[in-house]
């Protein structure tokens, strides 16, 4: 039988540097999020302009997000990102401020990723088709 443990391909490692291995995951993970959420939130804003502008109604933008697979794709990025953002910063504010760590706090943060995520890609499921 094989050791899960052992198998792991940091399982040399001392805890130490998993844990500044996974604290570097999530640093790049949250600004890597933060830029795409950046041009998604321009992206989105453009469009509110565009739409309020040219008088649209909320049917036509619906009947315009059903006309193309790029809009439910835009959106759904946009929703992965968010997903991925807000946990990370939420995990920041629980150690810093709260004294929250550990497998606990990344469970709770996980679900509520996961939450989010399901709940914005049900959204943009909705709404596309």
């Amino acid at each position: 039988m094989i050791d899960a443990e052992a198998a792991r391909p940091d399982a040399g490692e001392p805890a130490s540097l998993r844990g500044v291995r996974a604290a570097a995951w999530r640093f790049v993970l949250q600004r890597a999020s933060a830029a795409v959420l950046a041009v998604c939130v321009l992206v989105h804003l453009a469009t509110i302009i565009l739409a309020v502008r040219m008088g649209l109604s909320s049917q036509a933008i619906v009947a315009r997000m059903h006309a193309s697979a790029l809009w439910p794709t835009f959106y759904a990025i946009f929703v992965l990102a968010a997903a991925i953002h807000a946990p990370l910063g939420l995990r920041t504010i629980a150690d810093e401020w709260l004294g929250l760590r550990g497998r606990a706090a990344d469970a709770a943060l996980t679900g509520f990723a996961l939450l989010l995520a399901s709940g914005g890609l049900y959204a943009v499921r909705s709404l596309t088709g």
